[in-house]
């Protein structure tokens, strides 16, 4: 089937994701054609995902707008479905997919139940974390200036369906910190090739900002001593971290 035109494709990035990438696939049997896009792994990801039946390519990673974008080029499909290895996408879900993709709209955005540490997370942001991951192939690409938290650049009208998937986000509290710095640190270098100065105030500015918009506006409160944790967290990890990188000299290559 890798040589035909399909109309859904499922997408999944892959890196070192071995306890993740099977089950992910047998949520995804609803599509005509399945392909992990896989990051040169070093664990047995791409042997799981052959085994259970996906296509697979492999591209040495830049960024997520362009790993996205790659792997959006290389499959011929009316639609595409980006889903995360640690998503999972129940039967309802899956149904509604199918029912949506005769109507007029270019692209989807799916809710998401986030579950972080074995909890689910109701408030903060993280629910209902809307995702725009349904888009017709010939009228959607990634903002390359978004090269994380990537943006879908999508030509025409969009809307909402109503079943959400199931995010499996952080397995436990350190994996949580080691993607978190992984993220500032990315977002420090695009602040940096932006021209972005460190200045002083915004070491407490930015994270103030940040925990008010977790902790109250997005009602983090609710989830108790999670939310209070989570939003703490995220204020260091976006609003304070980014700028202590971008303060620091870079890196010689």
């Amino acid at each position: 089937m890798s040589g035909e035109r399909v109309q859904l494709a499922a997408i999944v990035l892959t890196k070192n994701v071995s306890g993740h990438i099977g089950p992910c696939i047998e949520t995804l049997r609803f599509c005509d054609r399945i392909v992990v896009s896989d990051s040169y792994s070093d664990d047995d990801t791409v042997a799981r995902a052959r085994a259970s039946g996906a296509e697979v390519t492999q591209r040495v990673f830049d960024n997520f707008a362009g790993q996205r974008n790659a792997a959006m080029a290389a499959v011929d499909a009316e639609w595409i479905f980006f889903v995360d290895a640690d998503e999972r996408i129940p039967e309802a879900l899956a149904t509604e997919v199918r029912s949506v993709l005769e109507r007029g709209e270019n692209g989807w955005w799916v809710p998401r139940h986030n579950f972080i540490a074995g909890r689910q997370v109701r408030h903060g942001g993280f629910y209902p974390d809307y995702q725009l991951r349904l888009m017709r192939r010939a009228h959607a690409r990634y903002d390359p200036a978004r090269p994380v938290h990537e943006v879908v650049l999508l030509d025409g009208d969009s809307a909402y369906l109503q079943e959400p998937m199931i995010h499996y986000n952080y397995d436990d509290w350190g994996q949580f910190h080691a993607k978190q710095r992984r993220y500032a640190a990315l977002e420090a270098r695009i602040l940096r090739e932006r021209g972005v100065k460190p200045w002083p105030h915004k070491f407490v500015t930015m994270p103030a900002r940040e925990f008010r918009r977790r902790y109250l506006t997005l009602d983090g409160w609710r989830d108790g001593w999670t939310g209070l944790k989570l939003a703490s967290l995220l204020a260091f990890y976006y609003g304070f971290m980014p700028h202590w990188y971008l303060a620091r000299p870079p890196r010689s290559a």
